[in-house]
């Protein structure tokens, strides 16, 4: 084959124009004519296209495009003279020369840039840049045809596209102009250019990813595009419109295109969610689904299946419970048997359920059982189905309860300089980390991609000769989940695995404190002038996503004053021991040294202290004179530190049990502690009964139910310069449920455990609203604040009879902390709390539902 383009290129160099005149004149017909150029024009173009000669034949390669090219410009001024005419005109031959010609420019031969500088030079001085002469020639041919042009649209627009992304200057600059005048063209025929709009978006996706062009095409495009459309009012606007909807596109390409390759295939996904959401926002969905298959093969490839369920249920999303047809193709093979939209929809609901378990992600896969399981039940009624859904959906259940699943950490990570890509610079993330990843690995792994990046030591926002600096500097840091408890766990004991999940999912807001000292120093407690500083980041989607991490779209700081942080230790140490205990009821196999460590580290004060260093600093009587403001906050502090005490009690009783004769010493010197702990707390604030309870219809081991009111703990200090950065959505009010629906939720409460009550029972209102006791073992505590006395004593104590039926008005009010239960006078050292038997709940329960 390569002889015989040899020989052919040599007898087309000895060719001139008389020679080309007098063939072309020697044909008999004008069909004949047609014919022959048409033959030609494919002949050249599979010659092209299969690079007879090797690549570094340069000198053969040459010569064979320079006799190519002098023929088909010959042949071009054939067509405008024999075949442009209304009643001459040959779409299919016109067609073909275009083709032939655009393969000619962007063939690989004539890439100069590829090659080195010396044998560019001499391709220069002897051949030239053919990629300018034929670009030229195809710009004349395309405006002299006139009216006809409307017929290349939208079919020319790739090709043209292909030779304008060519790297070269003045080819580009000639050329680029073309696409302005197909939008003109098919405007003022139709009144606008969505065809070749369509083709021109649909296109560059490809080529792009393909490797063509580059930040210097999108500005020519710009520039070039918006300054003819200037010259036309009638496309002005739409003009204005496509060129800025093409530079987006492009950039956002240009970022996918830079870390496609990349080992770490981290930025790969954040550009493949900027296009997916590009294209989903331009309505585009075919292009929308092609990124997200893209997005779900690369989280399964590094084993995020969670985020790849999160991905693949956004298609799911698009389909309906119907026989319609799939609409937009979906990549795999598998899908060539998935005709209807049923069908595709339950094919990515049971690979959503799959993936979900994998990630342990079990509630969510329990949404998408319960939504199979409904189409299964009362819609297509294939009971077969619904056993093996409902099965699964069982098991599910039984895994959350059963299985170590522990809690993600996460990191906020801030991209700041200049030398990062426009999509990371002088922003902040929100990372999920892995299981059990340390943050030293996850800085590790974050780095790789960028060796020359400078981590900041400081997690303060850096200053502005930072963000505009040429370099690149990294922070990271660990950040806490910030969202508020759900409101159906609120009040309700509910075993650790369950409400665990919900505290570090479904989270968009996050949280990080930063300690620092304000006024005077006291050097034997530094709990007096110990501010926080607590900054929240809200991102842009909840996580878990269809991404390990979202952008920060707003932050907010407030400052922490000393009370309110020592209120905010005080709950977490009192909810962490209620932990420890419901742990302990409920599996009685596991370990007691957590529960040692904790309970020993607040009773000894050789330890920790206690919360003694708190009274001195806030308890004092100057301090109360020059803070009055802190009245409240003081009340609340003294309430959790007196319902600490049988919290220690219980924890203390169950480490009792427990306890090895090896230990049982250090077992008796913390009750020793404790005994004074609690005389002391006791005598200055008053006693606490806590609620603890059986479910006899489940069979689970007694525990306490207790979420304080975090609403009332409102921070005094002042707010600090919110940066927003993005509007966060407002969220839609839910609908009222029906009149079933409260029947069938009242239902659902009523078998459930919950804080000591019926279900319409409101938890704030006073002990006095209750059955009215009959004997005095119904006289048991419960999540109600019952009537205290004044500190001074002066009043004397109510009997339990007396104060279950007519507290006082202030008695029934809740603690400052929001958190109830039988509170009494602090007067007098009390007797230990009362236990009661589970058979006396049970009559009780039954009682209040009667």
């Amino acid at each position: 084959q390569s002889q015989y383009v040899a020989c052919m290129a040599a007898i087309l160099s000895q060719m001139d124009k008389d020679h080309y005149s007098t063939y072309i004149q020697a044909f008999p017909s004008r069909p004949e004519l047609m014919d022959f150029l048409m033959e030609t024009f494919i002949l050249f173009k599979d010659l092209i296209g299969k690079t007879v000669y090797p690549g570094d034949w340069v000198v053969m390669n040459m010569v064979q495009n320079r006799e190519f090219l002098r023929a088909i410009n010959q042949f071009a001024t054939t067509l405008t003279e024999m075949f442009l005419s209304n009643s001459n005109f040959e779409l299919q031959l016109w067609n073909n020369y275009f083709h032939l010609a655009v393969a000619f420019l962007t063939q690989d031969s004539l890439q100069l840039e590829n090659f080195s500088p010396a044998k560019r030079n001499t391709i220069l001085a002897k051949y030239g840049d053919m990629r300018a002469t034929i670009g030229a020639s195809i710009r004349d041919m395309w405006y002299s045809l006139g009216q006809r042009k409307i017929e290349f649209i939208p079919g020319m627009v790739g090709p043209i596209l292909e030779m304008t992304l060519v790297p070269e200057l003045e080819l580009r600059k000639s050329t680029i102009p073309i696409f302005f005048d197909m939008m003109l063209c098919e405007h003022r025929l139709t009144g606008s250019f969505s065809r070749f709009e369509d083709e021109i978006l649909r296109r560059l996706d490809s080529e792009v990813e393909g490797g063509r062009g580059d930040e210097q095409y999108m500005q020519l495009f710009k520039s070039i595009l918006l300054s003819c459309c200037q010259s036309h009012p009638e496309l002005a606007k739409p003009g204005e419109d496509f060129v800025r909807l093409v530079s987006e596109l492009l950039e956002r390409l240009l970022d996918y295109r830079a870390v496609m390759n990349d080992e770490n295939k981290t930025y790969s996904m954040s550009c493949t969610v900027n296009l997916l959401n590009f294209y989903k926002e331009i309505d585009r969905q075919a292009m929308y689904i092609r990124y997200l298959y893209k997005l779900k093969d690369l989280h399964i490839s590094y084993e995020n299946y969670t985020e790849g369920a999160y991905t693949l249920l956004l298609h799911a999303r698009l389909l309906t419970w119907s026989e319609e047809s799939n609409a937009a193709p979906v990549p795999g093979p598998h899908s060539l048997h998935l005709h209807t939209q049923r069908q595709l929809k339950e094919a990515l609901y049971n690979q959503i359920i799959e993936y979900f378990d994998q990630g342990k992600m079990w509630e969510e896969a329990i949404h998408i059982c319960k939504e199979l399981a409904e189409q299964y039940e009362s819609h297509v009624f294939d009971y077969e189905m619904l056993s093996d859904i409902l099965q699964r959906e069982a098991k599910f259940y039984e895994k959350i309860l059963k299985v170590l699943r522990p809690s993600p950490d996460y990191f906020a990570v801030g991209y700041y300089g200049q030398g990062f890509p426009t999509f990371l610079r002088n922003k902040v993330f929100i990372y999920r980390g892995k299981e059990y990843e340390r943050r030293e690995d996850f800085e590790m792994q974050l780095l790789s991609p960028f060796p020359n990046a400078e981590k900041l030591k400081s997690t303060s926002p850096p200053g502005q000769d930072i963000t505009d600096s040429p370099g690149q500097y990294i922070q990271c840091f660990t950040v806490q989940p910030a969202e508020e408890a759900k409101v159906r766990l609120k009040g309700r004991s509910i075993p650790e695995q369950i409400t665990n999940f919900y505290k570090a999912n479904h989270v968009q807001r996050f949280s990080y404190s930063r300690p620092f000292k304000r006024g005077p120093n006291d050097p034997d407690n530094e709990f007096a002038n110990m501010w926080i500083e607590r900054t929240t980041f809200r991102t842009a989607y909840p996580l878990p996503g269809i991404l390990r991490w979202f952008v920060v779209t707003s932050t907010e700081t407030i400052i922490i004053s000393p009370l309110e942080n020592a209120i905010e230790t005080m709950m977490k140490t009192n909810e962490k021991i209620m932990s420890e205990i419901n742990r302990h009821q409920n599996d009685s196999s596991l370990p007691i040294n957590p529960l040692s460590m904790l309970l020993n580290g607040i009773v000894d004060p050789a330890v920790m202290g206690g919360f003694t260093k708190y009274e001195k600093a806030f308890f004092q009587e100057p301090y109360m004179q020059e803070h009055p403001e802190d009245a409240g906050n003081i009340e609340k502090l003294k309430d959790l530190i007196a319902w600490q005490i049988p919290l220690l009690a219980e924890g203390i009783q169950i480490h009792g049990q427990k306890v090895t004769e090896d230990l049982r010493p250090f077992h008796e010197r913390m009750e020793q502690c404790f005994e004074q702990l609690r005389a002391k707390v006791e005598s200055q604030y008053g006693v606490r009964e806590m609620m603890f309870f059986e479910d006899r219809r489940s069979g689970r081991p007694r525990s306490i139910a207790w979420v304080p009111d975090w609403d009332q703990l409102s921070h005094a200090g002042a707010r600090q310069s919110p940066h927003s950065m993005e509007a966060p959505p407002t969220p839609k009010p839910a609908p009222r449920p029906s009149e079933s629906e409260e029947h069938r939720n009242e239902c659902k409460e009523n078998r459930a455990s919950f804080i000591f009550g019926p279900r319409w029972q409101n938890p704030r209102q006073s002990i006095s609203e209750l059955p009215a006791p009959k004997d005095e073992k119904w006289r048991l505590s419960c999540n109600m604040s019952e009537s205290s006395l004044s500190a001074d004593g002066k009043q004397p104590p109510p009997s339990r009879a007396a104060a279950g039926a007519q507290p006082s008005a202030a008695g029934s009010s809740l603690s400052p902390t929001g958190f109830g239960g039988r509170v009494k006078s602090a007067s007098k050292l009390p007797p230990l709390p009362r236990k009661f038997s589970p058979a006396v709940y049970e009559t009780f329960l039954e009682q209040s539902n009667a």
